[in-house]
């Protein structure tokens, strides 16, 4: 596993992004996000809240809330929640993690879709286990610094009623620029998920990571059947 920085160094911030649809010499404003994080004791709080705008709607409608709390200690994940309106489809996730002393890890799992009873599932791992929110804090405690260009790793990710290989690939320093114009110098990491590490279960990302100590995601950038997404770092 990469060797980490200080995870208890978070301070409250609230990072807003604008989400940007990429086809060709097509560059359209998508809709928008806010990354939130505070102190709660010995925990953080955290939540990413992202909408699309109307015009987007019409095509894919977009209201989602993932939240979870994150021990300071550690940084482990306590609980995640994920309240996603997506397109006509509403699905609510809720995943809680118990931890033992031998490292192994549990995950309670209770997954709605409307229009259907609940599914209840228990998931087990073995190490460090997180979720599609935890992992954004996690990635920003890793000290690239000290990896080689084009090194992996990979951990356990819980996507509410699933276990997922994610393999984190860090592909060296790039300078980036964001849509105000300004230039930064970025952490390039890609993400790729599997189950049983073999099958492809989710679509790949790509995120630019800050290189100064904020370690703030600049840019995250993901296909789509036509074109892809990109969100941008907007203070």
């Amino acid at each position: 596993m990469p060797s980490l920085v200080n995870a208890s160094a978070f301070h409250n911030e609230r990072l807003s992004y604008q989400i940007i649809y990429h086809l060709g010499i097509i560059w359209k404003h998508a809709g928008s996000a806010t990354l939130t994080l505070t102190g709660n004791g010995n925990n953080y709080d955290a939540q990413l809240a992202a909408r699309t705008v109307s015009w987007a709607d019409r095509i894919f409608k977009v209201r989602d809330t993932l939240s979870c709390s994150i021990r300071k200690n550690g940084l482990l994940p306590l609980r995640y929640v994920k309240a996603a309106h997506e397109g006509k489809g509403i699905v609510h996730d809720t995943v809680k993690y118990v931890y033992d002393n031998g490292g192994n890890v549990t995950a309670q799992c209770i997954h709605h879709r409307t229009g259907r009873d609940p599914q209840h599932i228990t998931l087990h791992s073995q190490g460090r286990s997180l979720d599609m929110l935890s992992v954004f804090y996690y990635i920003r405690t890793i000290d690239f610094s000290k990896m080689k260009e084009n090194s992996t790793s990979e951990i356990t990710v819980f996507s509410g009623r699933r276990k997922e290989t994610l393999r984190i690939k860090y592909a060296g320093i790039e300078e980036i620029e964001l849509r105000d114009k300004s230039r930064h110098k970025a952490f390039h990491v890609k993400f790729a998920f599997t189950q049983d590490g073999q099958t492809k279960s989710s679509d790949d990302l790509d995120t630019w990571i800050s290189t100064d100590s904020s370690r703030i995601p600049l840019m995250l950038c993901g296909k789509l059947p036509i074109g892809e997404i990109r969100c941008y770092y907007a203070k």
